[in-house]
């Protein structure tokens, strides 16, 4: 089955995009209105998207009404905000920063979040989170019904437990981060993982994949 996304419904496309587009990483946003009011909200249209210089990408869709969310409007009047990573042991507090609140309603004293100060940013960070990344608006797009953000980050922090200092060789299966999936409410642990190593042209023999199936087959 084929879909002409020139003519399908922004409803539908939703729905088929984000339950084929799994798992996910959840970048549990913290920021700060200008009135120092907190605000703490989950978004899956999250990822990394460069080393250099060190970007993140935040997908923001709007309300039904067009207006901004307050993570999104917080965001585009500060330029400041704190992409927390989200472990198994925090996901029931995650999923509470999801409410409908109004704007005035502060997720994070709600949900009874424990926040340390940001070094370089005033938004704090979610002290419990494995990884915290504070950081700044590199460039913002507004794409139809979705402002997209790319923010670099300033500075990253990442508890003790899970890396080892002199290697920087994270411990990433320790840390439990738990993933979206398709349709509403669903979550994924890395309870089940393979290794691949990347191939070497230099050492590739010249043999296809289809051709190497074969012999295993055989």
């Amino acid at each position: 089955m084929e879909f002409d996304f020139a003519t399908t419904p922004g409803p539908d496309r939703y729905k088929l995009m984000s339950a084929s587009i799994t798992p996910r990483p959840i970048a549990w946003v913290t920021t700060q209105a200008e009135d120092g009011a907190g605000n703490a909200a989950p978004y899956s249209f999250f990822n990394m998207m460069s080393a250099e210089p060190p970007l993140v990408v935040l997908g923001m869709m709007r309300r039904p009404d067009e207006t901004h969310k307050d993570s999104a409007a917080n965001i585009l009047s500060t330029g400041e905000f704190v992409v927390n990573l989200v472990s198994e042991a925090d996901s029931p507090a995650m999923n509470f920063t999801c409410i409908d609140a109004p704007p005035e309603f502060d997720e994070i004293a709600a949900a009874g979040l424990a926040t340390a100060p940001s070094v370089t940013i005033s938004p704090p960070r979610i002290a419990t989170a494995p990884v915290s990344m504070e950081c700044k608006v590199y460039q913002t797009i507004e794409a139809g019904k979705t402002t997209i953000v790319l923010g670099e980050v300033t500075r990253f922090h990442i508890d003790d437990r899970f890396i080892d200092a002199e290697r920087l060789h994270v411990d990433a299966p320790a840390m439990n981060l738990v993933a979206r999936m398709h349709g509403a409410g669903w979550y994924a642990r890395p309870s089940e993982l393979f290794q691949m190593e990347r191939p070497s042209y230099a050492k590739w023999d010249g043999t296809s994949m289809a051709s190497a199936a074969r012999k295993s087959d055989g």
